[in-house]
């Protein structure tokens, strides 16, 4: 639950789910939302994939995903995944020996699809493998690849479609004694997906990833998944999450957390409150944001700082953030240290001096959760 006892209007109370592990990450239950990408690389390339892999870890990304559609690829993953700093997922499509392969080379869950894996003879293969090698598995039911069976009934896809299939798949896990698994169902549209996730919601207590797929390209699928993503996450819903963009798997991690950050479901790094700039600006706003999200990339530290361009605003966010610039006249501006003025500051200097502010606060706080934790 993100519990605010000063703010009750900000809480979120979470649905309550199962938890499950994808390796060593925790998922469902009271784990922290974990946020997921897929890789884009070609996957026969371990040291391409691999970098890729550990660049979204940099970000952030507690799991990362790699289709693994031939042998090829499944034999490169066994030395992508004893070399991942983080659990990998590997994606399973048609062919279920894949999963197979995937299982024995160290995958830390399979994502199959119901709708194309095969009859439920082969998807009991995959259960033997995956309990024997400890994997998890995502089922992952995605409106353009339902099965006939369930087009025919319904006339097209919709969330009755939708959560049918996903839970006739997670009755073949059980009846075969199956309990570590999780659940999407996933479409483009976000009003199909968000209303086939409430109904999942109310039908199993297994944890959910949230994801609306095939978003778009960054912008447009930023906002997209920032709305329909947004939205459950608030009532609740969800355990993991990937924002699919048409982008770098990097920027499809930085946006994951945004979305949990903007509703307090996580904290990492720096959060900056910054305005969108006018006419009354003491220094050129948009550049000095652009620059400060660049060089303070390498913070993972939680904190807050507001970069303001004049003084309408500027004081009164720099009350609620741990640090903040407040842009006056004559080329300088005011330095907010945990809401209170601190000093001035020139222009010229704004951006080198606020990433030190930073770089020390993390410092601090770091060493004050290091002492905590030694104290416990």
């Amino acid at each position: 639950m993100s519990l605010n006892p000063i703010r009750p209007w900000r809480n979120i109370e979470r649905r309550k789910s199962r938890q499950i592990m994808v390796g060593n990450v925790p998922v469902g239950g009271d784990a922290p939302i974990s946020v997921q990408t897929m890789t884009n690389t070609d996957g026969h390339d371990v040291k391409a994939t691999l970098a890729q892999v550990i660049a979204a870890a940099d970000a952030g990304a507690d799991i990362v995903r790699i289709s693994a559609p031939d042998q090829e690829t499944t034999r490169a993953l066994r030395e992508i995944c004893r070399e991942s700093p983080v659990p990998i997922v590997a994606d399973i499509h048609f062919h279920y020996k894949r999963a197979i392969e995937a299982a024995e080379a160290g995958a830390a869950c399979l994502r199959i699809n119901p709708g194309n894996i095969g009859d439920e003879s082969r998807v009991r293969e995959v259960i033997k493998a995956a309990k024997d090698h400890g994997c998890s598995i995502r089922i992952g039911v995605n409106a353009g690849s339902l099965e006939r069976h369930l087009l025919e009934k319904y006339g097209e896809p919709c969330p009755d479609a939708m959560v049918e299939s996903g839970l006739d798949h997670i009755k073949i896990l059980q009846d075969n004694d199956f309990h570590e698994f999780k659940i999407s169902v996933k479409a483009s549209d976000v009003f199909l997906s968000a209303a086939a996730y409430q109904m999942l919601a109310e039908a199993t207590d297994a944890p959910i990833h949230l994801g609306i797929t095939e978003a778009g390209g960054f912008v447009g699928g930023t906002v997209k998944s920032a709305v329909g993503l947004g939205n459950l996450l608030w009532m609740g819903i969800g355990d993991t999450i990937r924002v699919s963009l048409s982008a770098d798997p990097v920027q499809e991690v930085k946006v994951g957390f945004e979305i949990l950050k903007s509703l307090g479901l996580r904290t990492r790094g720096v959060q900056i409150i910054s305005c969108p700039s006018c006419a009354r600006q003491g220094f050129d706003v948009i550049r000095t944001v652009e620059a400060l999200e660049q060089r303070l990339e390498h913070i993972k530290t939680p904190m807050s700082l507001s970069i303001i361009g004049c003084v309408v605003n500027g004081p009164g966010e720099a009350l609620m953030t741990d640090l903040g610039f407040t842009g006056g006249g004559a080329g300088s501006g005011m330095v907010y240290m945990a809401g209170k003025q601190s000093h001035k500051l020139s222009n010229d200097q704004m951006i080198d001096h606020i990433v030190q502010l930073v770089e020390e606060r993390a410092e601090a706080l770091d060493r004050e959760a290091g002492a905590q934790t030694a104290a416990e």
